[in-house]
């Protein structure tokens, strides 16, 4: 068994704050990281340390693994947690993380490597019996070779980058006259987003629901399905809600799509947590789409109906002891719903916004859980996702949960920049919503009459006395300079104290 007494959490924002807590309650000590612009940020003050990365662009910062580990053995941490996005799904930080000495708090990095590469991934799948959407297992050389595999299958078809996710290095195409230019185009997002072009072909399936199985696997090869998730309302293949469970999922179906969920973990020795995605047709066939080998952005909404803390059995993982959760205990009870609350203006086709969080009144009462990055005088930049908070409801029912999702969005107050909250909340008033009539092309549908810019709310209006609170927490809280030879290192001492001043400045 691995002792871990301190971990290094590899990321920043909502996500770094949820696994710092996990560490705490697991009686481990967290290690923050971060950039210059996120200095200020909730996660840096939650940990008992927190290490300066460098500038704020990623590949300055977040995404450079020399310095992460560097901090990681500067701390003297023993794990490695690397949250999702930025270096999560990486086999080549996975290996150094590994061959430094250090847990990695995930699947192994050949686990990585197989599911990260959707054609060899579609190719395991087939070899372990689980249903994959018809297509090619191999990429594509050019748009030649394309085309006869596409009228083989049919029109319309997707083209779909080998290394690629959240939508990038995607092209529907409808007719034979459209493959040559969307090749290319799939070819070229591919390759600046994922540093490889090549493509694969799939059918394109007509209004699927998007379903996928969270999973945990341990070293004693027990690998445990916790349910499924209905992610169908996206926008450019990027999720917006997330509920569990999924109302067109039957108890029978799930069993089903369980069994292929742990069968696809198993066939590549999974370990800790991770999701496989389905596409699930309205004649109830389903198919595998991918594995993302990490933690899942929604993965609260799973969290609450089936009473399992996952990053905790992560951390559990880690250390080498088996997993807390038994397949035969496992039953949802309730419903949960999660909006991703994004600085976006979703009157202007979702366009990312910056500035200041001047305000922020947070939701609360029975059954709401609010996952947060930022409070009241952070600043969004540029450099990173649009996702400040996360709003998840539980409810005995769906309809409850509903409910409580409405009431939470209406309490939520943020002041200074556009939210993705007035369409969340118009999205809990449609009624084809609350049927639970969903699929992926949901919005598409419904766009015109949840993203009509009547009634828009204004957000902007900047808060005098706020601002001026805001200027004294900063010089307050500012961390103080680094040596000139080595990262920032702010120790818990400093921590505390930078806490009770916080405190005390807001009674």
């Amino acid at each position: 068994m691995t002792t871990i007494k301190r971990v290094l959490v590899a990321n920043r924002g909502e996500i770094a704050l949820r696994i710092i807590r996990a560490c705490h309650e697991e009686g481990m000590e967290a290690v923050a990281v971060y950039s210059e612009v996120d200095r200020l940020l909730p996660h840096v003050r939650a940990a008992d340390a927190a290490v300066a990365l460098g500038p704020a662009p990623a590949a300055q910062s977040y995404l450079d693994a020399a310095k992460l580990l560097a901090a990681a053995r500067d701390t003297g941490c023993q794990a490695v947690h690397p949250g999702y996005g930025f270096l999560s799904e990486r086999a080549p930080f996975a290996e150094a993380v590994t061959e430094a000495g250090l847990a990695f708090v995930g699947p192994s990095a050949a686990a990585i490597r197989a599911m990260g590469d959707k054609t060899e991934a579609r190719r395991r799948m087939q070899q372990a019996g689980v249903p994959i959407v018809p297509g090619t297992t191999r990429p594509l050389a050019d748009h030649t070779q394309a085309r006869p595999e596409a009228a083989r299958l049919g029109y319309p078809v997707l083209l779909k980058a080998v290394a690629g996710g959240g939508g990038k290095g995607m092209r529907l195409v409808q007719t034979e006259t459209e493959l040559e230019p969307a090749f290319e185009m799939a070819q070229s997002e591919a390759q600046h987003a994922f540093g490889a072009g090549e493509v694969y072909l799939e059918k394109y399936l007509e209004r699927p629901r998007h379903i996928e199985i969270q999973v945990l696997g341990d070293s004693f090869g027990r690998v445990v399905a916790l349910g499924e998730r209905e992610c169908s309302i996206q926008r450019r293949h990027q999720k917006l809600i997330e509920e569990a469970p999924s109302l067109a999922v039957t108890p029978a179906l799930r069993r089903r799509l369980g069994d292929a969920a742990t069968a696809a973990a198993g066939a590549v020795g999974y370990l800790s947590a991770g999701t496989i995605e389905f596409l699930l047709a309205p004649t109830g066939e389903f198919f595998f789409l991918e594995m993302n080998t990490r933690l899942q952005v929604e993965h609260p909404v799973t969290e609450l109906v089936y009473g399992v803390d996952i990053v905790r059995e992560q951390l559990r993982v880690a250390t080498g002891q088996p997993l807390r959760v038994h397949a035969g205990t496992l039953q949802p009870r309730g419903h949960a719903i999660e909006c991703r609350i994004t600085a976006e203006d979703p009157f202007n086709d979702f366009l990312p916004v910056t500035g200041v969080v001047q305000h922020l009144r947070v939701p609360g009462g029975p059954g709401v859980r609010w996952d947060a990055g930022f409070e009241t005088g952070n600043e969004v930049t540029l450099h990173y996702d649009s996702l400040i908070a996360k709003l998840i409801a539980w409810g005995e029912t769906r309809g409850v949960a509903l409910e409580r999702m409405r009431r939470a969005l209406r309490e939520l107050v943020i002041v200074g920049i556009p939210t993705s909250q007035p369409f969340h909340l118009r999205v809990m008033d449609d009624a084809e919503f609350q049927r639970g009539d969903l699929d992926i092309t949901y919005l598409d549908r419904a766009g015109t009459r949840l993203l009509s810019g009547e009634g828009r709310p204004d957000l902007t209006r900047p808060i005098a006395v706020v601002a001026a609170l805001l200027a004294d927490e900063r010089r307050a809280a500012a961390p103080p300079p680094a040596p000139p030879d080595r990262p920032a290192v702010l120790a818990s001492a400093w921590l505390l104290a930078a806490r009770r001043e916080a405190v005390g400045g807001n009674g």
